[in-house]
């Protein structure tokens, strides 16, 4: 069942927040002091994962990875690290480490990962999760190598769940460090993100509430013109 509240408000220690939509199962919770979410996709026909950035403190991300009843305990297929910056892998050597994970990270962030990575992804490649298939989407700006997922899953109605690390926010995009990445990264939010997928969009990012395209959509002249 889909919860009421798709705002999925989460807390570092906190409880998980979880959407249900039958062919698939979202899990998020925050860690660490920098609020980083990290989320579970389960496919529910087969009990196949994918983990979405080891921000840090790997026994909550265990103890997420036994919340999900479908699976076989703290099996975990694959982990995807949506960039490179530190906040969002210090956890990645433990996590793999005790379950084997298959580790994923964009092709330009991968060097700078903890870990050797086992996929380096580009724009335009897809992901499987048992029977989910997850379209990768680049989003260049916060990191040269910054990824994004998208996953389409027919429902009561086609739903998009977009993960976005921390190139989309409510309320803007991700940090940049110089005008160019910003000009950049905006380019391909507008034309990989906002161009493509509808306005009932599910925005998942890297740090804080979830969104909409939707909400956010009408906002993009505002963010060109502050720069920000």
């Amino acid at each position: 069942m889909r919860p009421t509240d798709l705002h999925g408000h989460v807390t570092p220690g906190g409880d998980s927040w979880t959407y249900d939509l039958g062919s698939v199962v979202v899990r998020k919770c925050s860690v660490s002091e920098m609020d980083n979410n990290v989320y579970l996709i389960t496919c529910t026909a087969t009990g196949d994962r994918l983990l979405v950035d080891a921000a840090d403190d790997a026994d909550r991300i265990l103890r997420l990875l036994e919340e999900d009843g479908r699976a076989r305990g703290g099996e975990l297929g694959q982990v995807l690290t949506t960039h490179r910056h530190w906040d969002h892998h210090r956890a990645l050597p433990e996590v793999v480490g005790r379950t084997g994970a298959v580790t994923l990270a964009g092709s330009a962030d991968a060097d700078g990962l903890p870990v050797p990575v086992d996929h380096r992804l580009r724009d335009g490649d897809t992901l499987r999760v048992g029977h989910l298939v997850l379209d990768v989407v680049q989003l260049r700006g916060h990191t040269p190598g910054s990824v994004a997922l998208a996953l389409s899953t027919a429902a009561d109605s086609t739903t998009t769940l977009l993960f976005t690390g921390d190139s989309l926010f409510p309320g803007g995009p991700g940090k940049t460090t110089s005008p160019a990445d910003f000009a950049l990264l905006m380019d391909d939010l507008e034309t990989r993100v906002f161009a493509v997928f509808d306005d009932d969009a599910l925005v998942l990012p890297g740090h804080g509430d979830n969104t909409t395209l939707g909400a956010e959509r009408g906002s993009l002249p505002e963010w060109r013109e502050r720069g920000w």
